[in-house]
């Protein structure tokens, strides 16, 4: 089927499902009034193609008939045709999925940056839920539930098995109700249970702060449909808040899950003034799109430092690797996700959609980061010593992921341009150093600690520079 003129909107999310052309006899009989669609061959097919096709879909139609006629109890068609939807998609890749109409809303009030819940960002983990990252100011949050936390209860009732569109269901709800979620976390044996107390989750999803020395802080924790717009008014708010002197920026991107491409574009082109921010290519040649900056930079000539660490995805990784691509920006931190891959929303009749991998993105210099990440120029880790996670760290540790083809594997040259002071930054915090607090995370966050010694460096540099 050719799906290709009824897209909502390309983003870079988590989930869906592809639904190839259903046709065959008996299949079609059975399939096509759930599914809403006609009977459709790609125009490339084979005979041969066709008839395999035919007798994978007349079995599925035989399973299918068999299930509603023989299971222990009745099953609504509807039930059975959406619980196929799901298999199909989530085998595809990890960030292939089908969603009912309800989830379908749900993602669409969720990418406006509201919604009803506890306010953690999640993903699959062979079988269970693992937490990317909480979101700021939301329950999870403040009850402390940490990256790489793995759910594996809601109110006593296992989620293995359950798929991913199902568990984010049933964790939001009315505000004013509760959930208990059960947790393992890593270097604990015992399970920890949370209740928490749903809300009306409002995403701030940039917060700034001048930092010592007329040094600018941002933090974007999620590209929503205002992620752009919050970042100018970020902005503005530093250079006033700075009286003229903002020397530098410290723009943190840790944790940073992603979402929607269109925003990462736009984030993006507040920074760069010309030339490529990213390109994606998919199965389809006419699918093959590029974007280029406007020559709309915000803070020209303003050194910046962008902190990056394994939770940095999608999104995150379009904005670091075009800043660092155009020498931009000095990146610091951790390898990031390595999620280099493009989704597609595509309305399905009914009210439900699925999100569908579509196609590969690639920075400016030709590199596909799928699978891959992108390195800092500066490394330094959150702690002393690397902890042991339960779950995956990086798009490689999951199951069903699309390869690294088309680009430049090895990545951007090495930077020539790094500040001096770079040579002499940690790798790692001293072993006296506080253990990270992601409750009180400026309080002992040594990698924006070391963010902000190479961003006054940088200005510094660049104050001598203007000089002569």
């Amino acid at each position: 089927m050719h799906f290709r003129p009824r897209r909502l909107r390309t983003g870079l999310l988590l989930g869906a499902t592809f639904l190839a052309g259903a046709a065959a006899v008996p299949a079609t009989r059975v399939l096509a009034p759930h599914l809403g669609i006609a009977p459709a061959f790609a125009q490339d097919d084979t005979d041969a193609n066709r008839a395999d096709t035919y007798r994978w879909l007349t079995l599925f139609g035989d399973v299918f008939e068999r299930v509603r006629a023989e299971y222990v109890e009745p099953v609504p068609d509807k039930k059975l045709v959406e619980n196929a939807l799901d298999g199909m998609l989530a085998g595809l890749d990890p960030h292939s999925a089908y969603m009912d109409a309800s989830q379908f809303r749900d993602m669409q009030v969720q990418t406006q940056g509201k919604f009803g819940g506890l306010g953690i960002e999640v993903t699959e983990d062979q079988g269970l839920i693992r937490v990317i990252s909480p979101i700021d100011d939301t329950p999870a949050s403040r009850a402390g539930i940490q990256a790489g936390d793995i759910i594996t209860a809601l109110d006593g009732k296992t989620v293995e098995g359950l798929p991913l569109s199902k568990a984010v269901d049933e964790m939001r709800g009315d505000p004013g109700s509760k959930i208990t979620l059960t947790i393992k976390r890593q270097n604990i044996d015992t399970p920890i249970e949370v209740t928490l107390e749903r809300q009306i989750i409002h995403i701030q999803v940039v917060k700034s702060r001048m930092e010592p020395n007329d040094i600018g802080y941002i933090r974007l924790t999620q590209f929503t449909e205002n992620a752009d717009s919050g970042i100018r008014d970020a902005i503005a708010r530093l250079k006033k808040d700075g009286g003229g002197k903002l020397r530098a920026v410290v723009f943190d991107l840790r944790n940073d899950p992603g979402g929607l491409l269109d925003q990462a574009v736009a984030v993006a082109g507040d920074f760069i003034d010309h030339g490529e921010i990213v390109s994606t290519r998919g199965r389809h040649a006419d699918d093959s799109q590029r974007w280029d900056a406007k020559g709309d930079d915000l803070l020209p000539g303003v050194p910046m430092v962008v902190l990056i660490n394994n939770g940095s995805a999608s999104s995150s990784e379009i904005v670091a690797g075009a800043l660092q691509d155009h020498h931009r920006a000095v990146l610091l931190g951790e390898r990031s996700f390595g999620k280099g891959s493009v989704q597609t929303v595509i309305p399905l009749p009914g009210g439900g959609a699925m999100r569908l991998t579509t196609a590969r993105y690639y920075t400016p210099s030709g590199h596909s980061i799928q699978d891959l990440g992108i390195a800092p120029d500066i490394k330094v880790a959150e702690s002393t010593q690397k902890e042991d996670h339960f779950g995956p760290e990086h798009e490689w540790d999951l199951n069903n992921t699309i390869t690294n083809t088309g680009g430049t594997q090895e990545g951007p040259p090495p930077r020539t341009d790094l500040p001096p002071i770079a040579g002499a930054i940690p790798s790692k915090p001293p072993a006296n150093y506080p253990k990270f607090d992601p409750a009180k995370p400026d309080q002992n966050d040594f990698q924006l600690q070391e963010a902000l010694v190479v961003a006054n460096a940088m200005a510094e540099q660049h104050r001598s520079a203007s000089a002569n």
